[in-house]
């Protein structure tokens, strides 16, 4: 049975906060950009063969493209030759001569065309096979990490790395890389032509090319901390607004609707002024090249007349030459922009390869222990462990569990209850000491193994948008409609389930929030039934529903545990009074246990911990 089919675990809910949603954008810088297009080159190698296919198309486009001036100029000069012949008498425009030309130039479009089909088409399946084969090893290589990666990280910033990183380097790949092939072949078959037509010309439209360098620097200096600062607070108003939105209830209930609003247009305000400007400066680049290509345009219209009057050229070639012009500082404009792409395409894959060479948990061990022969001992040998090193958690844990026990684990809040599990399903590995099942030490077994014999009923439930009978479903993928129905009963769910719209095949929201949090908590725990583990870890399973309905679940839940080895951790004491072994644990030590009524008798801090909720429920009441 696979891992996904035995195990229900209840992932914690996706933390929210003002930066937990994508922040890369236009204005962002990889912190070693040489490095990561290093990476990044390295990483598309087995797309070598596509790469360079792109690079012949571009070539091959931007040649054909750039003779067409040169070849139409022929033209020109013909029809110009044409009407001085037909005003002196000599002769008309040969027709024939200029049609031939005009298809001549209508074919090298019709080829450049074809090229650059050709190109685009296979530079878009190799971006997308690359954000795929992305996604597709960020998704693997989140199910070999440790849990401590993401309980130190929002679960926003780990799906920026999914989405946005990965779709701003698919944008950048397929957009900058056939961009930067054209711009720079453009320039090179351009000024070529140029020569050929007039060496005086060329270098006059060479003073405007630094020109056109130090006014486009000039703007993107000027512009880049202007997106930067766009784009970050873009991810500010984000996650502020998705954050409100879903505690809309919480921000009515303490009346802070004011206090919201003007965070949001703080927030806003500075988006505005920072989105304007980058804007602005973004918007001048274009008239900014005109004004230089045009100075360009009458530095070669002067030029080209005295040259033509001295008969060192042709009329056409004046034509042509004042095309290449346009050609020539139009990939200049192209080149910056492509620079600004590469940088933020940069930083996004230096996210995405930092995520994928984060540590991952050894999931694999050499001869592993068979899980089909774990029967359910559990030992705690010594266990010392702590989330950092210097700030030790639980001291000197030890306990033993025969096969089949109900374990109860008691104690204030802060005691190391759901450390103790996290251990045993080995989402952290002891800093001293050993877990053993059955005499086997958990690192013997392959991880995956290790869960498959866990299942886990949580106080935080996990419902996915889908119907009633698909959440259950997903405690065991291959169980008939009649098990997951029988799956219900058991924990008391069926009733108010067959109350509902639909029964069954009610439509859960994407927050589950169109039933109670008490009818959630029946649905995980039926889910976990259908599931049938060998172990069972509930931890504060029942805290979400009334004590009359809590009774009832408890009566169901006994009987599924029956022979199994489970572990209960629970606050409400009066759940876990047939428990077979109660831990009480304090501070991260076991100081006390026995069954229930062994621990009475003793008369220490289990009594007082029951008899101090005996109390406040008669208060209460």
């Amino acid at each position: 049975m696979s891992n996904e089919n035995r195990t229900n675990i209840n992932p914690p809910k996706r933390m929210r906060g003002p930066m937990g949603g994508g922040r890369m954008g236009s204005g962002e810088k990889a912190k070693d950009f040489k490095g990561t297009i290093g990476k990044l080159i390295r990483y598309i190698g087995n797309y070598k063969y596509g790469v360079f296919a792109v690079m012949v198309c571009a070539m091959f486009s931007v040649v054909f493209t750039v003779a067409g001036p040169k070849v139409l100029g022929k033209a020109t000069t013909a029809l110009s030759d044409g009407i001085m012949n037909k005003i002196s008498g000599k002769g008309g425009i040969d027709f024939g001569y200029v049609g031939k030309i005009l298809l001549i130039v209508l074919a090298l479009y019709g080829v450049s065309c074809v090229f650059n089909l050709i190109q685009g088409f296979v530079m878009t399946g190799i971006t997308q096979k690359i954000c795929y084969r992305m996604r597709k090893e960020i998704s693997e290589k989140i199910n070999r990490m440790p849990l401590k990666y993401f309980e130190s990280r929002t679960y926003g910033e780990v799906l920026s790395r999914i989405t946005n990183d990965v779709d701003t380097l698919g944008n950048g790949l397929n957009q900058s890389i056939t961009q930067l092939i054209t711009s720079i072949s453009t320039l090179i078959g351009v000024f070529i032509m140029m020569i050929t037509i007039s060496v005086p010309m060329t270098l006059i439209t060479l003073i405007t090319l630094p020109v056109s360098i130090l006014l486009i620097s000039f703007v993107i200096k000027h512009s880049q901390k202007y997106f930067k600062s766009q784009q970050e607070y873009l991810g500010h108003i984000n996650g502020q607004v998705e954050e409100v939105y879903s505690g809309h209830h919480i921000v009515k209930a303490f009346n802070k609707e004011e206090t919201v609003k003007k965070e949001f247009h703080d927030t806003n305000e500075i988006l505005y002024k920072s989105a304007w400007k980058s804007q602005f400066f973004s918007g001048l680049m274009m008239p900014i090249m005109q004004f230089v290509g045009n100075l360009g345009y009458v530095g070669v219209a002067i030029s080209g007349a005295y040259l033509a009057i001295n008969g060192k050229i042709e009329i056409g070639d004046i034509q042509a030459f004042i095309q290449y012009v346009k050609n020539f500082t139009q990939p200049i404009q192209q080149v910056a922009q492509v620079s600004n792409m590469m940088q933020s395409m940069a930083a996004a894959a230096e996210r995405v390869f930092e995520f994928l060479d984060e540590e991952e948990e050894d999931q694999f061990v050499a001869n592993p222990v068979d899980i089909n022969t774990v029967k359910g001992n559990v030992t705690f040998d010594h266990v010392n462990f702590g989330y950092n090193e210097n700030q030790t958690i639980i001291n000197d844990f030890s306990a033993d569990i025969k096969e089949g026990q109900q374990i109860a684990i008691v104690g204030p809040t802060g005691a190391g209850k759901t450390t103790i599990v996290k251990l045993l399903m080995r989402f952290y590995d002891v800093n001293k000491g050993q877990i053993l099942i059955d005499g086997h030490n958990v690192k013997d077994f392959n991880r995956g193994e290790l869960r498959q014999e866990f299942g886990m009923v949580l106080q935080d439930t996990w419902l996915f948008k889908g119907t009633i009978m698909e959440n259950i479903r997903y405690g065991r993928l291959d169980a008939t409609d009649e098990e997951v129905i029988a799956a219900a009963k058991k924990a008391h769910a069926d009733h108010f389930i067959r109350t509902l719209p639909d029964g069954y095949k009610m439509e859960l929201n994407e927050e589950a929030s169109n039933i109670s949090q008490g009818q959630k908590q029946l649905l995980t725990i039926a889910r976990a039934i259908l599931a049938d583990n060998p172990i069972m870890i509930l931890d504060e399973a029942t805290s979400s529903v009334d004590t009359r309905t809590e009774q009832r679940i408890q009566r169901g839940m006994n009987n599924m545990l029956k022979g199994r080895t489970s572990f209960v951790i629970a606050h409400r004491l009066s759940t876990i009074k047939n428990a077979d072994l109660i831990l009480v644990m304090k501070d991260g030590d076991i100081i006390e246990q026995g069954n229930h009524n062994e621990l009475m008798e003793k008369d220490g801090f289990y009594a007082k911990l029951y008899n101090s909720q005996w109390a406040q429920q008669e208060e209460t009441a």
